[in-house]
């Protein structure tokens, strides 16, 4: 599925059609869906809520689905988006919402898109982790590496490559899969080959296998109330040619100090695809696998909940409702602890 996944990312065309960066959308409707039912898209690959409560859901292929608790409807190219591959979406202090998208990066008020591109000096189109730290700074992972954007320019920001004692997949080795910060400032990178790399504002601390994570291919990280670090990693054994050996080592990781504690007891979370983990607004952690739904943490205890697919992003929304970015489709649970896949058609 992973490796389905990142053949979709990659080989799905650009669509940026425009010649201008800023594309004006008032008087533009948006797309109502039809009435029959389908699925959101085929890959909902990112869940968002922003402060006026609205719900956005990035896809490959259809642009960003938008819920306002009425209507469902669709923004894509049609409505000056660079591409309808919409992978990343994080509002700014200004209530300025931000999309990653194969395409490159755009900014949307609400009425107008303004578009960057390579030609703006983004590192790369490919966009693959939107992030804004405490200090307002806009973070843009890439499949070539990251930049930063303080609202005026972007400035390259390389990353030092650790040495590892895996092979290294040239196709994705600049690929920067996830940027956070924790309570103590660092901003951590997730990279697809080397690691983690942890940045304190002057140098670089990288962990590998070396330190004791299952696998240098880093697809999430997230920092939790107490301080430890979770790390989600994937099989990277899965993009061999060769079917016969794409077994290898992949799965949970919790980082404290420089101890890792490895989850080998909970079945999925152990040698299989971790793809994303999310932290909650009561602080709990909720985990993706491959084959055996999601599990939520919280008090030293795994819950598992059923879910048909894998899941891409998590979203615990301010009515309580955990939403699920999946391959194949959205999927929330409700308070009930029931699995519902949600079609174009709800239920909301």
């Amino acid at each position: 599925m992973k490796v389905l996944f990142l053949m979709l990312l990659t080989v799905l065309s650009v669509s940026c059609n425009s010649q201008e960066k800023r594309v004006d959308t008032a008087g533009v409707n948006p797309a109502k869906v039809p009435e029959t039912a389908s699925q959101i898209g085929a890959y909902v690959v990112e869940t968002f809520q922003d402060t006026k409560g609205t719900l956005w859901f990035g896809t490959l292929e259809k642009g960003v689905a938008t819920y306002n608790g009425k209507e469902l409807v669709y923004l894509t190219t049609d409505d000056g988006l660079p591409s309808n591959r919409i992978v990343n979406i994080i509002e700014d202090a200004s209530g300025n919402l931000w999309f990653g998208t194969g395409a490159g990066l755009s900014k949307y008020d609400g009425k107008t898109f303004v578009n960057y591109s390579e030609d703006d000096g983004l590192c790369n189109a490919m966009i693959s982790s939107l992030f804004i730290d405490s200090k307002g700074m806009l973070w843009i992972g890439t499949w070539r590496g990251v930049c930063k954007f303080d609202g005026l320019q972007f400035e390259n920001f390389p990353i030092p490559y650790p040495e590892v004692d895996t092979k290294i997949n040239q196709d994705t080795k600049d690929w920067v899969t996830t940027i956070t910060e924790d309570a103590d400032g660092n901003i951590w990178f997730g990279r697809d080959g080397y690691g983690a790399s942890k940045f304190d504002g002057s140098s670089f601390v990288h962990y590998t296998t070396r330190e004791g994570l299952t696998s240098n291919n880093v697809q999430t990280i997230v920092a939790d109330v107490s301080g430890a670090i979770w790390i989600g990693t994937r099989v990277a054994e899965k993009d061999n040619a060769n079917t016969q050996e794409r077994n290898g080592n992949g799965g949970l990781n919790k980082l404290e100090g420089d101890n890792f504690t490895h989850f080998i007891e909970i079945e999925g979370l152990n040698n299989r695809d971790v793809f994303a983990i999310y932290k909650d607004s009561a602080n709990s952690l909720w985990v993706s696998t491959t084959n055996n739904g999601v599990y939520h943490y919280s008090g030293g205890k795994f819950v598992n909940y059923a879910v048909p697919t894998s899941t891409m992003s998590f979203l615990k929304d301010d009515q309580g409702t955990l939403w699920l970015g999946c391959a194949g489709g959205l999927y929330k649970i409700d308070k009930q602890g029931n699995t519902v896949n949600v079609t174009t058609q709800g239920p909301w």
